[in-house]
């Protein structure tokens, strides 16, 4: 009947231990998981024979702590993985953390300023020493809070990116790529920031709107020019004016000079397409050195770079304004430009974007830098080509189109940043400017004149190697053989453009055309209950510990993966969490339940023919659940698996099952026997499928019905096939008549538990057998003498007649219905009259119509339902 019972240690009614009356996860969580470190659970082996299954975590920042957006990744990462091991696959969830350049730089800076000194006052060699002490000390805190969590990695293979094998790996391919050429160092433009000293990546760029326009006039009379700018002090390096080259107003100009005010400069004014002749006047200023756009024109047209701000975005520029910061020189630009009327207009605030450095919030400055380059154009096509050609498939499918669009159009990757702590690039300069870069094997040059560069590598560069360097590449180890490709990467959409492209394109690079995974599955962000972004400054932000404190690590898991839809948002409020440790309470008192009245998973499943409707019913359904739990799965789709399991589990099993059950047990005999052992399956069964999303509640409940190892280890359940269709449609009934004979109680006022004496019309129907079970679930007493029917309940086929003779005030119920009809026909009145309205139809939006349509029918639905309880009522 199904493939998920097999012979199992002798368990017996008797023999369960025995489990606390409430459940408590702080007096379980923290021991399970060290039972399952200890064991070796999460652990993989490369010299195994099975089936590999790895993914690597996304490797959080030496200086981070938990917070939700890690809690929903771990969570998905960890389900998927705990089911593959479940599977019989060799599972191998890769930990590590990266050592995250400028965050740890910066947190050991401010450690040394409490202690009155500077990075500088202990020299490079020092300082770095003094970052690895505290990374040894205070350093990844997430590790502990990860274990918290429950995350399910091979803790004995954890890996940070600075460590000795990792910083070979970086080595290795720099020295490769550069003499590939793919890898040079050149002057451009580059994201600076003037409070951290560095380069940044796109990604460490925040972006707000605010700031100001003004407009100046160049030149004097009929040959001046307008232009305008969100950065007046930046005219001071201007070198040119351009306009676009098929402007009337500006091509008697092209050509000219023009004086630039304030300095005595002259520039010329140049043509270039770049320029949007329908944006302000048509005119921009090009300053080289101090923009990405103007330094590609001046390329094109030999325009000098002059630079007129120091790294600190003080100005150099000799003058009046030398000596300022830029803010302070862009109010004194905009004062003394004022004062010889030149300012056309001014416009304040102006909305556009300005980028800030997403670490200490100061605003970006835009420089002119000698940097180290990644050539990106072969390494960016294949990876486009490994989507492309279904190496690589991205979930969901529709974010394709935004990987294409980064990969297809993917500019050169300044890889140089301006720190110490990090991969130093491993390039020499000798003394009459010899280049040696210096592979991880070879000596570096040395005497008299040489030195090394004293920039480090962006991040970034790290961390894409990490699905192979964690692996021991550049060796070819046991595990790189088994374990790579990854067969899934989880990560947020937001860095599918920075770290998944890099570690697709290195991949791809480093490993023979193999990529570096075979799935990326990418998930939302984590946001408050009304939909926002969570931060601190929005007073939004949740500690999930706070939450795991209070209501269980499972609570907060299965809060997480019930909004885990594909590439989605997933809004989370403090009350769902309240809502999912009810789940886990609600999974606890009903194995608890059930354990006390018998339940077994000892010896093989009855016959089908041996079961009660009852039985086979659940059985189909169970059946039924594992399918299409699995098909989720490998769609990712954790808010569908997650909320089919939570419904079977509560309304079917739980609140319908298990309370069916309960007659059958107070009958006794061998359809109760049968019924236990039923009642176990289906327990074990759930509580295997619930494993990989609430892990903790389900190994105590587990192990506590089968007396086995562990539910980490134990078999995932497999479909059977085993379906029957007839009892699903009698339990169908049953569960059609309880709930209307219900709904019409309440309706009626009745109390709960208010016995009420009835009569069952059952003949002709599969519900005869159900009489005792139904009577138990509606509170309904026999109908004895003087029995006299004042409610009648026709409900798929069987007819339940109630005497309520007594139990209601029957005047006070008729005058509350008749208001109710009345206010429900009033409704379908006016839908009514509105859908038959052609004019209406014609002009409102589909959805407004939709709306209505749904209120007809709800209306009409109304309508029924009180007709038929005003019929139902005894008669005056």
């Amino acid at each position: 009947m199904t493939e998920n019972s097999s012979q199992r240690p002798a368990s017996g009614p008797n023999s369960h231990p025995e489990l606390p009356t409430q459940y408590a996860p702080a007096d379980v969580e923290g021991q399970l998981y060290e039972r399952w470190v200890e064991r070796g659970y999460f652990e993989a082996d490369a010299k195994s024979d099975k089936e590999p299954y790895t993914i690597v975590i996304p490797p959080p920042n030496v200086t981070g702590s938990l917070h939700l957006g890690h809690a929903f990744e771990h969570t998905i990462i960890d389900a998927l993985t705990r089911r593959k091991r479940m599977q019989g696959f060799e599972t191998l969830w890769q930990p590590g953390m990266d050592h995250a350049g400028i965050a740890t730089q910066n947190v050991v800076e401010r450690e040394l300023a409490k202690e009155g000194v500077s990075r500088h006052d202990l020299g490079r060699e020092a300082f770095v020493e003094r970052v690895w002490r505290w990374k040894s000390e205070s350093g990844g805190q997430i590790s502990g809070q990860m274990r918290r969590l429950g995350d399910g990695v091979a803790w004995n293979r954890e890996r940070f990116t600075m460590d000795e094998g990792l910083s070979k790996a970086v080595q290795t391919i720099f020295k490769r790529l550069y003499e590939d050429e793919l890898i040079y160092r050149a002057e451009r433009i580059i994201n600076w920031c003037p409070r951290c000293l560095t380069a940044i990546s796109d990604i460490e760029v925040e972006y707000d709107d605010d700031g100001e326009l003004v407009s100046i006039r160049y030149g004097e009379g009929e040959e001046s020019i307008v232009v305008a700018t969100t950065r007046a002090e930046t005219m001071l390096g201007d070198t040119a004016v351009a306009v676009h080259p098929d402007d009337e107003r500006y091509r008697h100009l092209v050509g000219t000079e023009i004086e630039l005010p304030l300095t005595g400069r002259r520039i010329p004014i140049v043509a270039d397409e770049h320029v949007d002749p329908e944006f302000g006047t048509g005119a921009v200023k090009v300053t080289p050195a101090h923009d990405p756009n103007d330094f590609e024109i001046g390329q094109r047209h030999g325009l000098p770079n002059l630079t007129v701000m120091d790294e600190h975005a003080v100005i150099t520029a000799h003058g009046p304004f030398q000596g300022l910061d830029r803010l302070e020189a862009r109010s004194a630009v905009v004062g003394a430009l004022r004062a010889e009327g030149r300012i056309v207009a001014e416009k304040r605030p102006y909305t556009h974007s300005v980028g800030h450095c997403s670490r200490c919030k100061t605003t970006i400055e835009p420089r002119l830098s000698m940097q180290w380059w990644v050539k990106v154009g072969p390494l960016a096509k294949a990876a486009g080509d490994a989507v492309r050609d279904g190496r690589v498939k991205i979930h969901p499918e529709d974010m394709s189109k935004r990987y294409f669009d980064w990969v297809d159009n993917l500019h050169d990757w300044c890889i140089s940043r301006q720190l110490w702590w990090g991969h130093r690039i491993p390039v020499w300069y000798g003394p009459d400017g010899e280049v040696v870069c210096v592979g991880p094997d070879e000596e570096p040059p040395s005497g008299e004149g040489w030195h090394q560069d004293s920039d480090v590598l962006d991040t970034w560069f790290s961390s894409g190697l990490w699905p192979f360097s964690t692996l021991g590449w550049p060796e070819r180890t046991e595990s790189l053989e088994k374990f790579y490709p990854n067969s899934v990467l989880v990560t947020g959409y937001d860095i599918l453009f920075f770290w998944v492209a890099r570690m697709m394109m290195f991949g791809l690079y480093a490993m023979d055309g193999t990529p570096p995974f075979r799935t990326i599955a990418l998930h939302g962000m984590v946001r408050d209950q009304f939909g926002k972004k969570m931060s601190k400054s929005f007073g939004n932000a949740v500690n999930p510990l706070d939450w795991m404190d209070t209501y269980g690590s499972d609570a907060v898991r299965f809060t997480l993966a019930r909004g885990a839809n594909p590439g989605v948002d997933v809004p989370i409020g403090e009350d769902w969490v309240q809502a999912s440790r009810n789940f886990a309470n609600k999974i606890w008192n009903a194995t608890r339940f059930a354990l006390m009245n018998g339940a077994t998973v000892e010896g093989e499943l009855p016959a089908p023919e041996r079961l009660s409707a009852t039985d086979r019913w659940i059985l189909s359904r169970l059946n039924a659940v594992v399918a299409e739990v699995d098909a989720y799965y490998e769609d990712y789709q954790f808010a569908k698996l997650s909320d089919v399991l939570y419904h079977f589990a509560w309304d079917e099993v739980f609140d319908w099952y298990v309370e069916l059950s309960k007659t059958t047990f107070a009958r006794g005999g061998a359809e109760a026997d049968a019924s236990r052992r039923v009642l176990g399956e289906v327990l074990d069964v759930t509580l295997r499928l619930l494993h990989p999303v609430v892990p903790f509640v389900t190994e105590k409940l587990w192990t506590s019905l089968t007396g086995q190892e562990s539910v980490v280890i134990a078999n995932w359940p497999g479909d059977s096939g085993f379906r029957d269709e007839a009892a699903e449609r009698e339990i169908e009934n049953l569960q059609q008549v309880v709930t209307e004979v219900r709904r019409f109680r309440a309706d009626q006022g009745l109390q709960p538990g208010q016995r009420v004496p009835a009569r069952l019309e059952l003949s002709g129907t599969s519900l005869a057998a159900h009489e005792d079970a139904m009577r138990s679930l509606l509170r309904l007493q026999p109908a004895g003498e003087g029995f006299t029917a004042t409610a009648s309940l026709p409900v798929a086929g069987a007819t339940v007649a109630l005497d309520l003779s007594g139990a209601i005030d029957v005047e006070a119920e008729r005058k509350r219905l008749a208001k109710d009809l009345a206010a429900a026909e009033k409704d379908k009145a006016q839908t009514t009259a509105k859908l038959s309205n052609e004019g209406f139809l014609a002009k409102a939006p589909d959805h407004v119509v939709e709306k209505i349509r749904t209120r007809q029918a709800t209306a009409e639905a109304d309508i029924a339902r009180i007709t038929a309880q005003l019929a139902a009522l005894p008669k005056s």
